[in-house]
C-alpha cells in the first residue's frame, strides 16, 4: 500500500466513514466532502465494478454508465489486482 495512506490523516477519514450509521448520514457527509464532480465519479465507477462483475463487457458497460474505457479499465485492474476493496463490498 501507498505510503500515501499510511498517513495519520487518511486514518481521520477512514475512521470517519466508519462511523457512519446509515445511508442518509453517509450521502450527507459525501456531499460535504466531496464535490459533485468527485462523487458522480465514485457512483460510476461502483456500477462499473459491479457491471464488470457480473460479466459485462466493455462496450456495454460503457453504453449503461457513460463511463470512457479508460475508467473501465482502471475499475477493472483494481477489481484484478487491487486490494479487493470493491469486491468486499459488491459480495455484501
Amino acid at each position: 500500500m501507498s505510503k500515501f495512506y499510511d498517513k495519520p490523516s487518511s486514518d481521520l477519514l477512514y475512521q470517519a466513514l466508519l462511523e457512519v450509521q446509515d445511508l442518509e448520514e453517509c450521502r450527507r457527509f459525501l456531499q460535504d466532502l466531496c464535490t459533485v464532480s468527485e462523487l458522480k465519479a465514485m457512483e460510476q465507477r461502483m456500477e462499473v465494478a459491479m457491471l464488470l462483475d457480473q460479466g459485462l463487457i466493455y462496450s456495454d458497460i460503457l453504453e449503461r454508465t457513460g463511463a470512457s474505457s479508460a475508467t473501465i479499465s482502471r475499475v477493472n485492474r483494481s477489481l484484478n489486482y487491487g486490494a479487493d476493496g470493491y469486491l468486499s463490498l459488491i459480495h455484501i
